[in-house]
């Protein structure tokens, strides 16, 4: 699948955004855990989540679907997963396949997760080897990268983990673990990262202590079951925050977007570029907090970005590129070498795209600095990635020439409709 991306009108509108990604994908994990049933609003319909979902229905979890969104999930309890027939298949999702690594190296089974061809080359020891360290027992292809072969019957011990490189998921999974595991887990960060796990596992009963940068659980507890409400998710909000800052005359709504602090790096960033960007009907769904975002166009201008961001943004850095490339004066960004591991290689594949559009882009291992600039037309190299497809949906907008974006098809893993509301927004974009 491809997109033709050009300049459309300025972006007017009230946008319903998905489901948040990561709230879905635990939520279903929880429920499955817990005992009894519950009932999760908002799931969003991606392909990322509908795979873990589908994972849990292998292994013995009753999942219903009475309508687009939600998801009745009957609990098996901590103890109830039943073996998988065949190879569990994550599809895209790195976050199903770190925290169910996690969670199925407590199982009395053995386990094979499996994913499609970019997420087979996304780097697993960063999980694997602390999992080892507790008593887990995975084995992966020689670069440590998926299949993960899971062996099961291993008894866990807890441990007081440093990590190397902050990461929510390698701490998820490590907690997810500890729930099985004899005495204590405690997981420590050399930043502080988002905290959805400790928010729900909290929300489902777990006694957790938890604060930025730090984690304890005890083993042996139990999840009761509770009722979910998903906000929309902040990094597929990010795209239309962007694109409405940029585009003159442009005004949206985004109707109740998920603000966990540890999420909202990149609205931090904006509003340091300039960017007109409030917050309405202010609340709580679940334990995470709520608010309608109000973005209006306003001129930009460069910062270098704080690295003490970072963590909180990391996945919306190909929409802060689109914006750092219309601003007034270079954007700086630094350490951020996770990027390099994502679905693409994200600071290569994003600097390719913006110097394909006649802008300079000057790339270190751990980041860039954006010299903006008029950009041209010119055919993207999506290479398989959702969030890169996305921003340069977001860069056509002020293009002057038409971008060819190739292989979009993944955009379904996180953003299912995000084609059809940006048209209805404004966007020119076949």
């Amino acid at each position: 699948m491809h997109w033709t991306a050009h300049a459309g009108t300025p972006l007017q509108g009230v946008l319903g955004i998905p489901g948040d990604k990561s709230v879905s994908h635990r939520s279903v994990m929880f429920a499955a855990l817990a005992d009894g049933i519950s009932t999760i609003d908002g799931f969003l319909e991606g392909e990322d989540t509908r795979a873990t979902a589908a994972i849990f229905e292998c292994l013995g979890v009753r999942i219903e679907t009475p309508s687009p969104s939600r998801r009745v999930v009957h609990g098996v309890g901590i103890d109830g997963l039943q073996p998988g027939a065949a190879p569990l298949d994550c599809g895209n999702a790195g976050t199903g396949m770190r925290l169910l690594a996690g969670l199925l190296a407590a199982q009395r089974f053995d386990s094979v997760l499996i994913g499609d061809a970019s997420l087979s080359k996304r780097p697993m020891r960063r999980v694997t080897v602390p999992l080892a360290k507790m008593g887990a027992r995975i084995d992966t292809e020689e670069g440590g990268t998926p299949p993960l072969r899971i062996h099961g019957g291993q008894p866990l011990v807890g441990i007081d983990h440093t990590l190397e490189v902050a990461s929510a998921q390698v701490k998820s999974a490590l907690l997810l673990a500890g729930l099985y595991a004899h005495g204590e887990t405690v997981v420590r960060e050399p930043h502080p990262t988002r905290d959805y796990t400790e928010r729900m596992l909290s929300a489902f009963g777990v006694e957790i202590e938890f604060s930025p940068g730090f984690a304890r659980l005890r083993g042996g507890q139990r999840l009761r079951a509770t009722d979910v409400a998903v906000p929309a998710d902040f990094s597929s909000a990010a795209f239309f925050l962007v694109a409405a800052s940029i585009v003159p005359g442009s005004e949206l709504r985004l109707r109740q977007v998920g603000l966990n602090p540890r999420r909202t790096g990149l609205l931090t960033a904006l509003r340091m570029m300039g960017a007109d960007i409030t917050e309405e009907r202010s609340g709580m769904h679940g334990g995470e907090p709520v608010a309608d975002l109000r973005v209006r166009y306003a001129p930009l201008h460069g910062i270098e970005v704080p690295e003490a961001l970072v963590p909180d943004m990391i996945d919306e850095f190909p929409a802060l590129f689109i914006a750092a490339a219309c601003a007034e004066g270079p954007t700086v960004v630094r350490g951020a070498a996770e990027l390099r591991v994502k679905e693409s290689d994200r600071l290569g594949v994003m600097a390719a795209g913006l110097r394909t559009l006649g802008l300079q882009v000057d790339e270190t291992p751990d980041g860039a600095t954006i010299h903006p600039g008029a950009m041209h037309g010119g055919q993207i190299a999506s290479q398989h990635d959702h969030r890169i497809a996305m921003a340069f949906a977001v860069a056509a907008q002020r293009a002057t020439g038409e971008l060819l974006i190739r292989d979009v098809e993944t955009v379904a893993t996180s953003f299912p409709g995000f084609a059809e509301l940006a048209r209805a927004a404004g966007f020119g974009l076949v």
